[in-house]
Protein backbone atom coordinates (compact mmCIF):
# COMPACT_ATOMS: atom_id res chain seq x y z
CA UNK A 1 0.00 0.00 0.00
CA UNK A 2 1.39 3.41 -1.14
CA UNK A 3 2.39 5.94 1.87
CA UNK A 4 2.76 9.19 -0.41
CA UNK A 5 -0.77 9.37 -1.45
CA UNK A 6 -2.95 9.93 1.37
CA UNK A 7 -2.02 10.02 5.37
CA UNK A 8 1.28 7.74 6.99
CA UNK A 9 1.59 8.07 10.87
CA UNK A 10 4.71 6.01 11.85
CA UNK A 11 4.21 4.44 15.36
CA UNK A 12 7.36 4.37 17.51
CA UNK A 13 8.72 2.06 20.39
CA UNK A 14 11.92 2.03 22.62
CA UNK A 15 13.53 -0.16 24.62
CA UNK A 16 16.20 1.25 26.94
CA UNK A 17 19.09 0.74 29.05
CA UNK A 18 18.11 2.60 32.34
CA UNK A 19 21.09 4.70 32.53
CA UNK A 20 21.09 7.45 31.04
CA UNK A 21 19.61 10.38 28.58
CA UNK A 22 20.41 8.49 25.36
CA UNK A 23 20.73 5.16 26.43
CA UNK A 24 18.11 3.53 23.87
CA UNK A 25 19.13 -0.19 23.04
CA UNK A 26 16.11 -0.48 20.34
CA UNK A 27 13.97 1.15 18.15
CA UNK A 28 10.76 -0.49 16.57
CA UNK A 29 8.37 0.98 14.16
CA UNK A 30 5.08 0.70 12.19
CA UNK A 31 3.63 2.75 10.03
CA UNK A 32 -0.47 2.86 9.73
CA UNK A 33 -1.84 4.44 6.42
CA UNK A 34 -4.83 6.41 4.94
CA UNK A 35 -5.84 4.17 2.38
CA UNK A 36 -7.94 4.56 -1.59
CA UNK A 37 -10.78 3.11 0.54
CA UNK A 38 -10.85 6.18 3.04
CA UNK A 39 -9.83 4.10 5.77
CA UNK A 40 -6.29 3.91 7.82
CA UNK A 41 -4.74 0.22 7.47
CA UNK A 42 -1.77 -1.10 9.50
CA UNK A 43 1.03 -1.54 6.42
CA UNK A 44 3.48 -4.34 6.55
CA UNK A 45 6.10 -1.27 6.49
CA UNK A 46 7.31 -2.16 10.33
CA UNK A 47 10.92 -3.27 11.68
CA UNK A 48 13.51 -2.85 14.49
CA UNK A 49 17.46 -1.63 14.98
CA UNK A 50 18.88 -2.45 18.03
CA UNK A 51 21.08 0.44 19.34
CA UNK A 52 24.44 0.78 21.11
CA UNK A 53 23.44 2.73 24.54
CA UNK A 54 26.63 3.64 24.89
CA UNK A 55 26.72 1.96 28.64
CA UNK A 56 26.27 -1.12 30.47
CA UNK A 57 22.90 -1.73 30.67
CA UNK A 58 20.77 -2.36 34.24
CA UNK A 59 19.90 -5.67 35.12
CA UNK A 60 16.26 -4.65 35.94
CA UNK A 61 15.67 -3.42 32.70
CA UNK A 62 17.98 -6.16 31.02
CA UNK A 63 14.96 -8.17 32.62
CA UNK A 64 11.93 -6.85 31.01
CA UNK A 65 13.49 -6.57 27.54
CA UNK A 66 16.36 -9.19 27.25
CA UNK A 67 18.59 -7.29 25.72
CA UNK A 68 22.07 -8.33 26.65
CA UNK A 69 24.77 -5.51 26.45
CA UNK A 70 26.82 -8.00 23.77
CA UNK A 71 23.77 -7.65 21.59
CA UNK A 72 24.70 -3.70 21.47
CA UNK A 73 28.33 -3.56 21.65
CA UNK A 74 29.34 -3.18 18.27
CA UNK A 75 26.46 -1.65 16.57
CA UNK A 76 25.99 2.71 16.55
CA UNK A 77 24.81 4.83 18.45
CA UNK A 78 21.20 6.63 19.04
CA UNK A 79 22.31 9.46 17.20
CA UNK A 80 23.30 8.01 14.13
CA UNK A 81 20.47 5.08 14.01
CA UNK A 82 17.70 7.83 14.96
CA UNK A 83 17.05 9.80 11.18
CA UNK A 84 16.90 6.77 9.47
CA UNK A 85 13.80 5.44 11.54
CA UNK A 86 12.09 8.56 12.66
CA UNK A 87 12.65 10.89 9.33
CA UNK A 88 11.69 8.16 6.52
CA UNK A 89 11.35 8.75 3.03
CA UNK A 90 7.95 9.83 1.61
CA UNK A 91 5.25 11.71 2.92
CA UNK A 92 4.89 11.32 6.80
CA UNK A 93 1.77 13.73 8.98
CA UNK A 94 2.84 12.25 12.53
CA UNK A 95 4.58 10.02 15.72
CA UNK A 96 2.71 7.96 17.67
CA UNK A 97 3.30 5.81 21.14
CA UNK A 98 1.74 4.68 23.67
CA UNK A 99 2.28 7.00 26.39
CA UNK A 100 4.55 9.12 23.69
CA UNK A 101 6.46 11.54 26.01
CA UNK A 102 8.01 8.61 27.39
CA UNK A 103 9.53 8.26 23.20
CA UNK A 104 9.55 11.73 23.06
CA UNK A 105 12.07 12.66 25.42
CA UNK A 106 14.54 10.47 23.02
CA UNK A 107 12.98 11.08 19.99
CA UNK A 108 13.53 15.18 20.09
CA UNK A 109 12.25 17.44 17.53
CA UNK A 110 16.04 17.74 16.34
CA UNK A 111 15.79 14.29 15.41
CA UNK A 112 12.69 13.74 14.31
CA UNK A 113 12.46 17.21 12.26
CA UNK A 114 9.45 18.50 14.91
CA UNK A 115 6.71 16.48 13.75
CA UNK A 116 3.67 16.10 15.93
CA UNK A 117 3.05 13.67 18.30
CA UNK A 118 -0.30 10.79 18.59
CA UNK A 119 -0.17 9.59 22.36
CA UNK A 120 -2.82 6.54 21.73
CA UNK A 121 -2.37 6.34 26.14
CA UNK A 122 -4.57 9.69 26.12
CA UNK A 123 -6.68 9.14 23.20
CA UNK A 124 -7.61 5.73 24.50
CA UNK A 125 -8.64 7.39 27.76
CA UNK A 126 -11.29 9.41 25.81
CA UNK A 127 -12.26 6.73 22.81
CA UNK A 128 -12.73 3.68 24.80
CA UNK A 129 -13.06 5.03 29.07
CA UNK A 130 -15.14 1.85 29.88
CA UNK A 131 -11.65 -0.33 29.62
CA UNK A 132 -10.58 -1.29 32.86
CA UNK A 133 -7.18 -0.28 32.05
CA UNK A 134 -5.25 1.25 29.55
CA UNK A 135 -1.35 -0.36 28.92
CA UNK A 136 -0.83 -1.26 25.43
CA UNK A 137 -1.17 -5.04 26.44
CA UNK A 138 -4.26 -4.83 28.52
CA UNK A 139 -5.80 -2.62 25.46
CA UNK A 140 -5.01 -5.59 23.44
CA UNK A 141 -6.56 -7.94 25.36
CA UNK A 142 -9.82 -6.41 25.94
CA UNK A 143 -10.38 -5.03 22.57
CA UNK A 144 -8.68 -7.91 20.44
CA UNK A 145 -8.40 -5.78 17.33
CA UNK A 146 -9.49 -6.73 14.16
CA UNK A 147 -6.42 -8.52 12.17
CA UNK A 148 -3.73 -8.38 15.07
CA UNK A 149 -1.81 -11.33 13.84
CA UNK A 150 -1.04 -12.25 17.75
CA UNK A 151 2.88 -13.94 16.74
CA UNK A 152 4.26 -10.50 15.52
CA UNK A 153 3.03 -8.46 18.46
CA UNK A 154 4.79 -11.23 20.47
CA UNK A 155 7.08 -10.89 22.77
CA UNK A 156 5.92 -7.71 24.45
CA UNK A 157 8.35 -5.48 25.56
CA UNK A 158 10.24 -5.26 22.64
CA UNK A 159 10.41 -2.21 20.22
CA UNK A 160 8.83 -4.05 16.91
CA UNK A 161 5.92 -6.24 18.83
CA UNK A 162 5.40 -3.10 20.98
CA UNK A 163 4.71 -0.93 18.07
CA UNK A 164 3.10 -3.30 16.16
CA UNK A 165 0.15 -3.78 19.06
CA UNK A 166 -0.09 0.15 19.26
CA UNK A 167 -0.41 0.59 15.53
CA UNK A 168 -3.67 -1.65 15.49
CA UNK A 169 -4.76 0.48 18.33
CA UNK A 170 -4.41 3.53 16.78
CA UNK A 171 -5.57 2.44 13.25
CA UNK A 172 -8.96 2.50 15.39
CA UNK A 173 -9.05 5.42 16.60
CA UNK A 174 -7.99 7.23 13.46
CA UNK A 175 -11.61 5.38 11.85
CA UNK A 176 -13.21 7.18 14.95
CA UNK A 177 -11.92 10.59 14.88
CA UNK A 178 -10.12 12.95 12.84
CA UNK A 179 -6.40 12.57 12.90
CA UNK A 180 -6.77 16.48 13.97
CA UNK A 181 -8.55 15.48 17.00
CA UNK A 182 -6.24 12.78 17.96
CA UNK A 183 -3.51 15.53 17.85
CA UNK A 184 -5.27 17.51 19.52
CA UNK A 185 -6.15 15.39 22.60
CA UNK A 186 -2.26 14.03 22.63
CA UNK A 187 -1.34 18.00 23.22
CA UNK A 188 -3.03 18.23 26.72
CA UNK A 189 -2.74 15.98 29.37
CA UNK A 190 -4.52 12.63 29.91
CA UNK A 191 -8.22 13.20 31.10
CA UNK A 192 -8.87 10.31 33.45
CA UNK A 193 -12.15 8.41 33.16
CA UNK A 194 -11.09 7.32 37.06
CA UNK A 195 -10.24 7.97 40.67
CA UNK A 196 -6.05 6.14 39.98
CA UNK A 197 -5.41 5.77 43.37
CA UNK A 198 -6.33 6.38 47.15
CA UNK A 199 -9.67 5.94 48.78
CA UNK A 200 -12.11 7.18 45.71
CA UNK A 201 -9.88 5.07 43.66
CA UNK A 202 -12.14 3.37 40.87
CA UNK A 203 -14.81 6.80 41.45
CA UNK A 204 -16.25 8.38 38.32
CA UNK A 205 -15.22 12.24 38.76
CA UNK A 206 -18.85 13.07 38.51
CA UNK A 207 -19.32 11.21 41.35
CA UNK A 208 -16.95 13.27 43.85
CA UNK A 209 -18.15 16.40 45.66
CA UNK A 210 -16.35 19.96 44.87
CA UNK A 211 -14.70 19.68 48.10
CA UNK A 212 -12.98 16.20 47.07
CA UNK A 213 -12.53 17.61 43.32
CA UNK A 214 -10.77 20.82 44.23
CA UNK A 215 -8.32 18.52 46.42
CA UNK A 216 -7.66 16.54 43.48
CA UNK A 217 -7.25 19.74 41.53
CA UNK A 218 -3.95 20.23 43.35
CA UNK A 219 -2.32 17.67 43.31
CA UNK A 220 1.37 17.51 41.85
CA UNK A 221 -0.17 14.81 38.97
CA UNK A 222 -0.95 16.36 36.02
CA UNK A 223 -3.28 14.24 34.52
CA UNK A 224 -5.19 14.01 38.07
CA UNK A 225 -4.90 17.97 38.19
CA UNK A 226 -6.07 18.13 34.72
CA UNK A 227 -9.39 15.85 34.87
CA UNK A 228 -10.05 17.57 38.26
CA UNK A 229 -10.12 21.05 36.72
CA UNK A 230 -11.87 19.92 33.82
CA UNK A 231 -14.65 18.78 36.04
CA UNK A 232 -15.57 21.30 37.85
CA UNK A 233 -15.43 23.72 35.01
CA UNK A 234 -18.09 21.36 33.52
CA UNK A 235 -20.41 21.60 36.68
CA UNK A 236 -19.51 25.60 36.47
CA UNK A 237 -21.29 25.74 33.20
CA UNK A 238 -23.47 23.41 33.87
CA UNK A 239 -24.70 25.78 36.37
CA UNK A 240 -24.36 28.68 34.15
CA UNK A 241 -26.55 27.41 31.99
CA UNK A 242 -29.42 25.85 34.42
CA UNK A 243 -29.32 29.20 36.26
CA UNK A 244 -32.77 31.13 35.99
CA UNK A 245 -32.71 33.83 33.89
CA UNK A 246 -32.63 37.62 36.14
CA UNK A 247 -35.75 39.29 36.38
CA UNK A 248 -36.04 42.55 34.48
CA UNK A 249 -38.44 45.21 35.08
CA UNK A 250 -40.24 46.63 32.47
CA UNK A 251 -38.75 50.16 30.60
CA UNK A 252 -42.09 52.33 31.82
CA UNK A 253 -43.69 51.45 35.17
CA UNK A 254 -47.54 50.93 34.86
CA UNK A 255 -49.11 53.79 37.52
CA UNK A 256 -51.74 52.01 39.29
Amino acid sequence: MSDTARGRVRVIDLETGGNGPDDVCEIGWQDVVLGDDGAWHVTDDRGARLVNPGRPMSPDTIAVHHILDAHVADLPFWKAVAPSVLKPEGRIDALAAHRASFEQRYCTPRVTGGLPWICTWKCALRIWPDLPRFSNQMLRYHRMPEGLVHEIGLPAHRAMPDAYVTAHHLRDMLNTVPIEQLLAWSALPGLLPRVPAGPERGRSWDRLSDEVLGEFARSRDVDIRFTAKTELERRRQDRQESAPEPATEPAQKTLL
